[in-house]
């Protein structure tokens, strides 16, 4: 393998780029220096150069901690078919090919190993990890060692005693998607960090469009979505085991080219249906959030949450998976009140830590709660989803995206301030002893047993709203609560009280004003047989703003699909993913520069050394059979 002192050489030689993204120098530079750092970005934003890279002009190896197996797997295909020497060990190994690999890793043939974080201490991989120089530990998912994060891993603090156990503390680098504010400090505080350069390049993803639906069928949305979207490769995320099963048989009933993946499943079958949707055998996949940590497929156009995930970072973490290679991408939650309940009790039915003490599970369970309010509140509020997100992880900025269905939506105002008024002098009146049911069942004058048992038909609140319906008083609930009018206790009882905002409205000096759709058709498939609706966000409606590459007209779609099936030819022929050979995004980038030599085949976007010695010939006579040695124009202004 040949050495560069020049980060841009290595960029351009093993990964095709000419440039680095935004924050990927810095931290680049960082590790260069001899600093730990912390690097907060998106998913997609390229945060596995800012370890590679270093890794490669560095004089020892890096050892990439991750607790993904599938993250392992993807990535070591894709530096060594970029021409880099990697390796992984983990239980999908054997015993003896664990050896064998650290036999190797000994000797010094692995630029970059990734290990699990349980492998860390054990006898074997600490006496090969004595015999070479490692200059860089790198912390993948690095939200998994803080306790208050929602995917706290234990085996996560083995990190610490390994890096105590070298002979020399090498440089630390630590990266994550999900971290609030809480979260990065815990990081920091946890990895002891040593004068960390941290740096965080904003959790935006322009490309990728949000939206938030609530049909009255879900199944008849989600057949219409896919058909719009026909030969489009998608995720549909489901909340239970049941309702992946449902979808799925949905979806092959109707000819849909889709596989599923879930718990109940055994290791083979679960393995055959990750296979089948990396390789592009199945367009869509429907699954349990047991799905997709570290799949680094490139080309999801789509992510559908069926059921509404529990907490903002899990839905950013999921939706995240679309769009990978920069390119645009929709992500759709399907919203029912069901959704509430059934993550309630998937909350219920979550095993304690044992590792923590009484007082943490308490503050851990009352944390599981705030989050899952805080993702009810995202399916709930008229803002623009882009900003709500934003403001959840700490960025806060004005944003009015075009880019989400409350911006695209058209809203009328309506004037609640007597509702909320009657709603606040109740929740005064029970001094914060019952929640949002309640509060509207005695408002609606309601005559069931609860009411009765607590003597609230005597209430002067009682029966004051009963012109109006209990969902019309919980959607103004809803907005008290996002207006900071109303809060909600951190628990499962979700316990209503006054917040700062309450005495304003009672004594008519603030308004309570509630957004509400002019008309929700435009976001809606259900009506299936009177014909399929187009998505409101069509291709001619998007900014051209958004889009992070050209669009292409239609010779150069032809063009696009003659690559593409050019491209899985050859990943079957090789065994490998087809966004492993080349993602989309290097495919439009080809039919928009038309290369017609293989020196121009290298000026294309993620066409490096490597991949043009394997692939570039084929492509490049695919490209000069279609264009004859001209340079069409394949693309739209």
């Amino acid at each position: 393998m040949e050495n560069y002192d020049n980060k841009y050489e290595v960029l351009k030689h093993y990964f095709g780029y000419k440039e680095f993204r935004e924050g990927q120098e810095d931290l680049i530079d960082g590790i260069l220096s001899g600093r730990d750092v912390l690097g907060i970005m998106p998913t997609g934003a390229g945060k596995s150069l800012c370890y590679q890279v270093p890794a490669l002009m560095m004089k020892g190896i890096t050892i990439v901690i991750s607790p993904l197996i599938s993250l392992m797997k993807d990535q070591v295909r894709a530096l060594n078919e970029a021409g880099v020497h990697a390796a992984y060990i983990n239980s999908s190994l054997t015993e003896g090919q664990i050896a064998k690999a650290l036999q190797f890793a000994a000797r010094g043939r692995y630029k970059i190993i990734y290990v699990a974080p349980e492998r860390l201490t054990t006898y074997g991989f600490l006496q090969a990890m004595k015999q070479v120089d490692i200059s860089q530990v790198t912390v993948d998912e690095a939200h998994c060692i803080s306790a208050w994060g929602q995917d706290f891993r234990p085996s996560y603090l083995k990190i610490l005693d390994f890096i105590a156990m070298l002979d020399t503390r090498p440089v630390v680098s630590a990266f994550t998607a999900t971290a609030t504010e809480e979260v990065r400090e815990d990081i920091l505080k946890t990895l002891r960090l040593h004068d960390p350069k941290m740096l965080i390049t904003g959790f935006d993803r322009p490309a990728l469009y949000y939206g938030v639906v609530t049909p009255l069928k879900k199944d008849n949305y989600v057949l219409g979505y896919v058909n719009q979207h026909k030969g489009k490769s998608g995720i549909i995320y489901c909340a239970t085991r049941k309702n992946v099963d449902k979808v799925y048989s949905l979806l092959v009933a109707n000819g849909v080219s889709a596989t599923r993946y879930h718990a109940g499943m055994d290791d083979e079958e679960r393995r055959m249906a990750q296979d089948d949707f990396i390789y592009d055998r199945a367009d869509i996949v429907v699954a349990t959030n047991a799905f997709g940590m570290g799949i680094d497929k490139s080309n999801v156009r789509f992510v559908l949450h069926y059921n509404m995930p529990q907490s903002l970072e899990n839905y950013y973490q999921e939706a995240g998976r679309a769009g990978r290679d920069g390119e645009e991408a929709e992500c759709i939650l399907l919203y029912s009140g069901q959704d509430v309940v059934i993550n309630r009790f998937l909350l219920d039915s979550k095993e304690d830590n044992p590792d923590l003490t009484v007082d943490e599970t308490l503050e851990i369970k009352r944390r599981d709660e705030k989050r899952l309010q805080a993702m009810i509140n995202y399916c709930l509020t008229k803002e623009c989803l882009r900003e709500y997100i934003l403001l959840y992880f700490g960025e806060h900025k004005k944003c009015e995206c075009d880019n989400c269905s409350n911006c695209q939506m058209e809203y009328e105002e309506e004037d609640v301030s007597d509702i909320a008024k009657a709603v606040i002098n109740l929740v005064m009146e029970l001094r914060g002893r019952f929640g949002t049911g309640l509060v509207c069942q005695v408002l609606i004058g309601s005559g069931n047993a609860k009411v009765r048992q607590y003597g609230l038909t005597e209430s002067p609140s009682y029966g004051k709203l009963s012109g109006y319906g209990e969902g019309e008083i919980k959607e103004v609930i809803s907005e008290l609560i996002f207006q900071n009018i109303l809060k909600k206790t951190d628990d499962r009882y979700g316990l209503l009280r006054v917040a700062d905002g309450a005495v304003d409205v009672v004594t008519g000096e603030r308004s309570v004003i509630l957004k509400k759709p002019v008309n929700n058709d435009a976001l809606d498939y259900e009506n299936v047989s009177a014909g399929m609706k187009k998505h409101v966000r069509s291709a001619s409606s998007r900014s051209k703003s958004k889009a992070s590459t050209y669009v292409l007209n239609g010779k150069g779609d032809e063009l696009f699909e003659q690559l593409r099936q050019l491209r899985l030819d050859i990943a079957r022929q090789e065994s490998v993913p087809p966004y492993i050979v080349f993602s989309d995004k290097a495919l439009t980038d080809m039919c928009v520069k038309t290369p017609a030599t293989l020196d121009e085949m290298l000026d294309v976007s993620g066409v490096g050394e490597n991949k043009l010695d394997r692939y570039g010939k084929q492509f490049l006579d695919k490209i000069l059979e279609f264009t004859g040695g001209s340079k069409p124009k394949l693309y739209l202004d």
